[in-house]
């Protein structure tokens, strides 16, 4: 039976459910587990955390108690509150959602990380645990689809698996949205976007974060994930029709030349077509250890260009316009001789997006910045192109589009949000 009981009442030996309150605000990757460790009860009434969900009957109880037609009441509120997760709409600025997504990233990874460490172990999958996440990230694209997306670019090789599915579930959502997808929908193209990639748990570190040229035979393991993925969740609790068709078959493109089974246009599931576009776009905009990531505009055009064989064209443009043509964090040359990062879309043109203007052309240097945007009609100025950071020695794209930057930074600044994430650890 499930008993909603004050933190103060929590003992070692009862089995926790769920706990009241935000995901990420508990140190545990997951919701339900048997508190059999001291340390750990004294952490979660650390947290301030007020009520908790247990389970009697899969561990201790606390005396008296509420009657049943009680709780039975409290339940059916609990689940109410959980089926209007994903309807969070309210927008909020950029700053605002990038200092919350930062500690979503550091959260976020750390429980894929565990997932994925206990499939490598053999253990099964329970969705269950997943689904925190999944609503963490939902919520956040829900109130800015632009701030975890961008922050989950950011990879180094030891995380990129892990960060790679958190942007990728990222992505799905808001993918998902701009279709006009329900809530429930939204929520599993999430959670077979968090899962996708479990396949590559099975292939070794060593090939999966290998500099140079892959042999024959490593390429042939890394081609085996999609399968090795299927397996895994099909022997797991919980998991739907749709994560196994995307995690399967996110490597089919549609003019049958994908792998593993070269399935072509209407033989591919529609959440799987968006798995492959969400899969591709996060791929080449990162950093591997064997090539530097393009910039999102650049991936965008690229895209493009394979769009007609790779991707479902209908859900190409969806995808386009649910993350601009000038993807946030692009860094753009201005007509008037100055250059920008983008911090947020229009909702009148894909190509006049919101700019925060701070390095001058002509002089060669930064210059107080100032917001531009470009939608509005007065405005004269316009992108001429999008530019590579490194090339204007520019460090500090994240720090700028994100607003975590109080001053203009000097041209050394390179630390991330990453990094500032887990200094404040």
């Amino acid at each position: 039976m499930l008993k909603r009981i004050p933190i103060e009442q929590l003992c070692v030996g009862m089995y926790i459910h769920e706990f009241c309150g935000s995901w990420y605000e508990h140190p545990f990757w997951r919701n339900t587990f048997l508190l059999d460790k001291p340390e750990d009860l004294s952490e979660i009434r650390a947290t301030g955390i007020r009520e908790i969900w247990i389970d009697t009957s899969k561990g201790l109880d606390v005396e008296g108690g509420k009657s049943a037609k009680a709780i039975a009441s409290e339940i059916d509120q609990t689940l109410a509150q959980a089926n209007t997760v994903n309807k969070i709409t309210r927008h909020v600025g950029i700053t605002q959602e990038a200092e919350r997504a930062i500690n979503m990233c550091t959260q976020s990874r750390l429980a894929v990380a565990s997932m994925f460490q206990e499939a490598r172990m053999g253990k099964a999958l329970n969705a269950s645990d997943a689904l925190p996440v999944v609503d963490e990230i939902t919520g956040s694209v829900m109130r800015n689809s632009g701030a975890l997306i961008s922050l989950a670019r950011l990879k180094d090789k030891d995380n990129y698996t892990y960060m790679h599915s958190v942007a990728v579930c990222a992505l799905m959502v808001s993918l998902a949205r701009q279709l006009g997808f329900d809530n429930k929908q939204i929520h599993e193209a999430g959670l077979a976007g968090l899962l996708h990639d479990i396949g590559k748990t099975m292939v070794p570190l060593e090939i999966i974060n290998k500099p140079g040229k892959l042999t024959d035979e490593e390429f042939q393991m890394v081609k085996n994930h999609p399968t090795e993925g299927y397996k895994i969740l099909r022997d797991s609790n919980g998991i739907s029709d749709i994560a196994l068709h995307v995690c399967m078959h996110h490597h089919e493109k549609v003019d049958g030349s994908g792998y593993p089974d070269r399935l072509a246009h209407t033989q591919i599931n529609l959440y799987a077509k968006m798995g492959a576009l969400c899969d591709v776009y996060d791929a080449i905009t990162s950093i591997r250890p064997y090539k530097n990531g393009w910039e999102p505009a650049e991936a965008i055009r690229k895209m493009a260009e394979w769009s007609s064989g790779h991707f479902d064209q209908r859900i190409f443009h969806a995808f386009v316009k649910s993350i601009g043509i000038y993807p946030i964090g692009t860094l753009v040359r201005l007509k008037s001789f100055r250059l920008g990062v983008v911090v947020e879309q229009s909702d009148h043109s894909l190509l006049t997006p919101i700019l925060m203007v701070f390095f001058s052309i002509e002089k060669n240097s930064r210059i107080t910045p100032e917001m531009l945007d470009l939608s509005i009609p007065s405005c004269q100025d316009g992108i001429v192109s999008h530019e590579d950071p490194a090339h204007w020695n520019i460090h500090d794209i994240q720090e700028l589009w994100s607003g975590l930057a109080a001053v203009p930074q000097n041209e050394n600044y390179q630390s991330s949000p990453f990094e500032m994430a887990e200094a404040m650890r």
